[in-house]
């Protein structure tokens, strides 16, 4: 007789900036949810909201919302899902259904959902438990590893892009060639759209070419308003990594009713000329990650147009080595922690 176990392996925030690894006792999922056994899961810079206590966080708590695996137990009233089936788990825990937000549609704005990793345990483990609403399929033609970083830096990247009002053949540009811009410029260019990558430095020109985009611009040598201009404008800049003032600085390079969406989440305020916003008609907006379906849409995508995050990977009981660099800013781009 196989005895079954009745702990797991995790890595807890125990205090600000402090991991541990620690056995947890196995429980079954509560109605709704699903039990997950965890294969991969990114290392993301929100997992700091947890890690350093930016949030209000219960301590322990196991951070990680790029977690993929496998469903081991589906809890009582789940329907359309299986046991054994290939899951994702991105940062929206789940949508409740009945407010408002959910009533309309719009399950991101949701106002009863958790945050993966913040309210609720999430993917630094070798199980997790799910809220069924907020699964993510993952096809059989990306690894476990691949589709990690998918779930949050992808499907912000990829929603924003495709919710936009860019069309095939116009110009966007990407702010930032890092986690979220190196992910950017590739969806970008799979979608038909001219690509002008835009960072500091020559060094991420080359890179920046490799990833698709048509153009490179180095923002500590060159004016970046006057570089988009020249090209007509840009239709939409994806402002990935960037603080107010360069957000700001990018409205001056758009078209007509253009937009820069802005996905860095930084203290920097942005200052706007409320004068090129009327007249010129631009538009500055924010994307925070998107929709179980559209998550579902992200993968599929990737697969269909060799879209793939350059990663490098940890084993979980190196989660706070992985971690520290990512912090560091020297992980290129992101880091993935297996699970044996």
């Amino acid at each position: 007789m196989v005895q079954r176990a009745s702990t797991y392996r995790a890595v807890h925030a125990v205090g600000p900036g402090k991991l541990e690894l620690v056995q947890k006792p196995l429980t079954d999922p509560p109605p709704g949810h699903v039990r997950v056994r965890v294969e991969a899961c990114g290392v993301c810079h929100s997992d700091s909201a947890t890690v350093e206590g930016i949030l209000p966080i219960e301590w322990p708590r196991v951070p990680g919302h790029e977690a993929v695996g496998r469903i081991d137990v589906v809890g009582q009233g789940v329907e359309g899902w299986a046991v054994g089936q290939r899951v994702g788990i991105g940062f929206l825990g789940g949508a409740c259904g009945y407010c408002e937000y959910c009533r309309d549609g719009d399950l991101v704005n949701c106002v009863n959902q958790g945050y993966t990793g913040v309210q609720h345990d999430g993917g630094y483990a070798e199980m997790m438990i799910a809220k069924a609403s907020g699964l993510i399929a993952v096809p059989d033609d990306l690894s476990a590893v691949a589709a990690a970083p998918l779930l949050c830096a992808g499907l912000t990247t990829f929603s924003a892009l495709r919710n936009s009002p860019a069309r095939a053949g116009d110009l966007v540009a990407v702010f930032g060639v890092g986690g979220l811009g190196h992910l950017g410029v590739q969806y970008a260019q799979r979608m038909g759209f001219e690509v002008l990558a835009i960072d500091q430095g020559g060094e991420r020109a080359e890179l920046s070419k490799k990833l698709g985009a048509h153009h490179y611009v180095d923002a500590s040598t060159t004016d970046v308003a006057k570089a988009l201009q020249e090209r007509g404008g840009a239709q939409v800049v994806l402002a990935t990594a960037s603080g107010g003032k360069a957000v700001a600085a990018a409205l001056g390079g758009l078209r007509r009713g253009g937009v820069v969406i802005s996905l860095g989440a930084t203290a920097e305020p942005i200052e706007l000329s409320a004068f090129e916003l009327l007249f010129k008609q631009l538009g500055v907006d924010g994307a925070l990650t998107g929709t179980p379906k559209a998550g579902d849409a992200t993968l599929r995508f990737s697969a269909l147009s060799d879209v793939a995050a350059m990663v490098e990977t940890m084993p979980l009981e190196r989660a706070a080595d992985a971690y520290a660099k990512m912090m560091s800013g020297k992980a290129r781009f992101r880091m993935v922690l297996t699970v044996a």
